[in-house]
């Protein structure tokens, strides 16, 4: 113990007390001398030659009998005397039964000489472990507050475990009520605070300027504590190993975040107070962290301050800092002498949180606290949006989101102020609203809403409405201004900004030119760099970006990480939009039931929510996987639901998405008469207008009603359409028609050259369905199989034969999963790479493919 550390042989007592009755087996010289150390002896103080041996001599002789392992926490704790012999009995143990486990923080000075001994110096747990422990001893804690938790334990385990504890209930649940510097408990405070108390009173001010400053930047530090020679007056905590100082960089640092959080601990309430108007005092040039420090020095109502800190909010949501924007106005609203400017400050903090914070438990709260204090205010502008997202993610519906939000726009004093940041948020929100519930009269008020605008309306919410309500019909006007906005994308540091873009760029197919941009919002996001719900948004346009442009495997990966992230941040509503992005995957993949089973999740927990924009997406799924399995009925069925034949649907623009299933499906089943109906209104659109692929769609459909001559002319026209490598799958789909209609047309040798290309395009996005038919068509014109099918055995792992043959008795994914301890989307990965090994596109097939692999010796 710390207190016993000047006591001789004090730590010598605690360790063999479990021993004391076997010290007569030691001989009398060596049992007096050792009872004389360890205070249960009387007689002069022993020689320590001799009480070193009389220990090792004991060790061995109860090791005779037992296994012993000798641990000893905090070495620099111990007394000197019990140094000295731990050390001469550790360096003699080679041979016997006893083991000698000690620890010492690294920098701490001891008595305990280690040379000759072996040393392992224990590296901080990685982010990963100390996730895992935090969500593991703090189960009640939110994922933000255990993040910055993490960030301040930096891999201590005592850290990582304590500094939770040390929080209220409402610290443990809400980011925004953390203090800048953590609290310690009792256990941190006392592994550093002795050493702080210890420095002089000079020294702890300067430290504890550096602690509320948090840059390290000397002189910051020198102005703010007054000093001229700042590093001479740090000398002391510097000897202690507290900080380190850079002569280079002219900056401070704690050798552990938790030495600044013991500093702060340890200082008065005034003492903070006064070191934080220090601070203020010497910033001027910098206004958000002045504005910061004055709030922090403020010890009541100051709406001058208050106003400062809601400047700085403004300036960190543009940054993309959600976190710290949601903290300035948390503390501009504390300091609100007025309850409406208080209430006002809470609900934008709530919809901040709600909306990209990924914070919704701290939202929640934010959002009661606005109505609490000013239960008038429950109808702005903010209140209204954040209400709306946490409705949606909880357990409400789409409908009552939308009336909440509308009445809010109708309701406001905004004047409809086109400059008004809180009406440009919310009608921001009402376009995504609109869009999932898939209700075409939904979307009236906000039309209205935009028309009333003053002077006009901003260009990315003019453009966002007409490329994401209803681009069939009003998109194509909207590309100039497009462009513009693409045009500029790169120079936006804003996440949101980034996020809007991409959505309006989504039914154009211009994701590709928000690629960089959303990759960079992801990057930061995995970093705690950006919002987590632009995080997700970046995501969602990247999945959808990577199926389009054929990097499949990338978009699973994106598909997932969008999931784990939904499932941290309970931002439950988001779910759906990832298990389409999977669905429609495995669907292009041949993988009909792992689709089925997606679109099914889609459409339960669609339905009670009022998002049929939703159960549309999970339709154009359901038949792209039905037109693989060759089940030409099922995929009209569904494809109709999504739109019906003879019209795009107004306001489902995924009905362009689908317009080329539906008319495959109707061609496939008979029905001529509504393939050509839903060609003359895919031409009648906006379609071919909106993007080359948009084009190639329209234009390979019209070639799959065509007959003759005519009908060549018109596949030759939609391949010939720009760009054909950025859509993969949909060329090589075209590409087959082609060179299906080309071998019925006897054109044999043009139709090989087509089915050759479709095949390949195929296989190399794994898209086994599709490559299974185009080989199919290629044995009918009498080509043989490809070299690369016989040039030797076909070769599966053993993980995949042992999913294959499992798959072949007729087993689920998900009974395969729980037999071989896999996730059924491993199961389901697997099966995609095996299917084209094999040459197979379907279950059924499995069995007679393994059979052959048998007969011809693969593995």
């Amino acid at each position: 113990m710390q207190f016993e550390a000047d006591i001789s042989y004090a730590g010598l007592n605690q360790l063999l007390v479990p021993l004391f009755d076997s010290f007569d087996v030691l001989d009398p010289v060596h049992r007096d001398a050792l009872q004389v150390a360890v205070g249960i002896g009387g007689g002069p103080s022993p020689d320590r030659l001799l009480t070193s041996t009389a220990v090792l001599l004991l060790l061995r002789e109860t090791a005779a009998r037992t296994p012993l392992l000798l641990i000893v926490d905090d070495l620099p704790w111990l007394d000197r005397a019990t140094n000295a012999v731990l050390g001469f009995v550790a360096r003699r143990l080679v041979g016997s039964r006893i083991g000698f486990l000690a620890a010492s923080r690294e920098g701490s000075e001891s008595f305990f000489e280690t040379s000759g001994l072996t040393e392992y110096r224990v590296q901080p747990l990685d982010a990963r472990a100390s996730a895992q422990l935090l969500a593991h001893t703090h189960p009640d804690v939110s994922p933000a507050v255990r993040r910055r938790v993490a960030a301040e334990a930096r891999g201590n385990p005592l850290a990582l475990v304590e500094l939770p504890a040390a929080l209220t209930g409402e610290q443990r649940t809400a980011l925004a009520a953390v203090p800048a510097v953590l609290p310690l408990g009792e256990r941190l405070q006392a592994l550093y605070a002795s050493r702080v108390a210890a420095l002089p009173e000079r020294v702890r001010e300067l430290l504890l300027i550096a602690a509320l400053d948090g840059t390290g930047d000397l002189a910051v530090i020198g102005a703010a504590g007054g000093v001229r020679g700042v590093v001479d007056e740090l000398g002391p905590a510097e000897r202690e190993r507290l900080v380190s100082i850079s002569g280079l960089t002219r900056r401070l640092s704690f050798r552990h975040p938790l030495i600044g959080s013991a500093v702060v601990e340890e200082a008065t309430t005034a003492a903070r107070r006064r070191a934080h108007q220090a601070l203020a005092d010497v910033l001027t040039d910098q206004p958000e962290r002045r504005a910061w420090h004055l709030g922090e020095a403020a010890s009541g109502p100051d709406e001058e301050v208050a106003a400062l800190l809601e400047q700085t909010a403004r300036h960190r949501i543009r940054r993309g800092d959600a976190l710290g924007a949601v903290a300035a106005l948390t503390r501009a609203a504390g300091l609100s002498p007025e309850p409406a400017d208080e209430s006002r400050r809470l609900a934008e903090a709530a919809y901040i949180g709600a909306d990209a914070g990924g914070e919704l438990e701290d939202a929640s709260r934010l959002l009661a606290g606005a109505r609490l204090v000013h239960p008038t205010g429950q109808d702005s502008l903010h209140a209204a949006a954040a209400s709306a997202f946490l409705l949606i993610n909880r357990d409400g519906d789409i409908d009552t989101a939308h009336r909440l939000l509308v009445g809010a726009i109708e309701a406001g004093d905004h004047g409809y102020d086109a400059s008004d940041s809180a009406l440009g948020e919310a009608l921001h929100t009402l376009v995504l609203l609109c869009s999932y519930s898939g209700d075409p009269k939904m979307w009236e008020p906000l039309f209205r809403a935009a028309d009333r605008l003053t002077p006009e309306v901003p260009d990315l919410l003019w453009v966002t409405i007409r490329t994401f309500a209803d681009p069939a019909r009003a998109g194509a006007e909207a590309l100039p201004r497009l462009g513009a906005l693409l045009a500029g994308i790169e120079s936006k540091s804003d996440p949101a900004r980034v996020m809007r873009i991409g959505t309006a760029s989504l039914y154009p197919d211009r994701l590709a030119d928000v690629r960089d941009a959303s990759r960079r919002v992801v990057e930061q996001g995995r970093a705690g760099a950006a919002p987590v719900r632009r995080h997700l948004g970046a995501l969602m346009d990247l999945c959808l970006d990577y199926y389009h442009s054929g990097r499949w495997d990338t978009a699973v990966e994106l598909a997932q990480e969008g999931l784990v992230l939904c499932a941290e941040h309970d931002y439950r509503f988001f779910t759906w939009y990832f298990h389409y992005a999977q669905a429609l995957l495995a669907a292009a993949r041949g993988d009909a039931e792992t689709s089925a089973a997606l679109t099914e999740e889609i459409v339960r927990w669609s339905a009670p929510h009022g998002a049929q924009g939703a159960g549309y997406f999970a339709c154009h799924a359901r038949a792209l996987a039905a037109i693989g399995s060759g089940d030409f009925e099922a995929a009209f069925r569904h494809a109709s639901t999504l739109s019906r034949p003879g019209t795009l649907a107004p306001y489902v623009p995924h009905a362009m998405w689908g317009a080329m299933d539906l008319v495959e499906a109707a061609v496939r089943t008979g029905r001529d008469a509504e393939a050509a109906a839903h060609v003359a209104a895919m031409r009648e659109s906006a379609m071919a207008e909106l993007s080359p692929r948009l084009e190639l769609l329209v234009r390979g459909s019209e070639a799959l009603i065509t007959n003759g001559d005519a009908a060549l002319a018109a596949f030759e026209r939609a391949l010939s359409l720009p760009g054909p490598e950025r859509w993969p799958f949909d060329v090589a789909r075209v590409r087959l028609f082609h060179g299906e209609r080309l071998r019925r047309e006897r054109a044999t040798t043009e139709a090989r050259e087509h089915l050759s290309r479709a095949r390949e395009a195929f296989e190399q996005l794994g898209a086994a369905p599709w490559a299974a038919r185009a080989a199919a068509e290629l044995r009918a014109s009498g080509q043989a199989a490809p070299a690369a099918a016989t040039a030797g055995p076909v070769s599966l792992t053993a993980q995949e034969l042992q999913i294959a043959t499992l798959a072949a008795t007729g087993l689920t994914n998900k009974q395969i999963a729980e037999r071989m301890f896999l996730s059924h989307r491993t199961v389901s990965t697997h099966l995609y790479q095996i299917f084209p090994k094999l040459g197979i596109t379907s279950r059924a097939a499995l069995r007679d493919a393994l059979a052959d692999l048998d007969t011809d010796g693969g593995h």
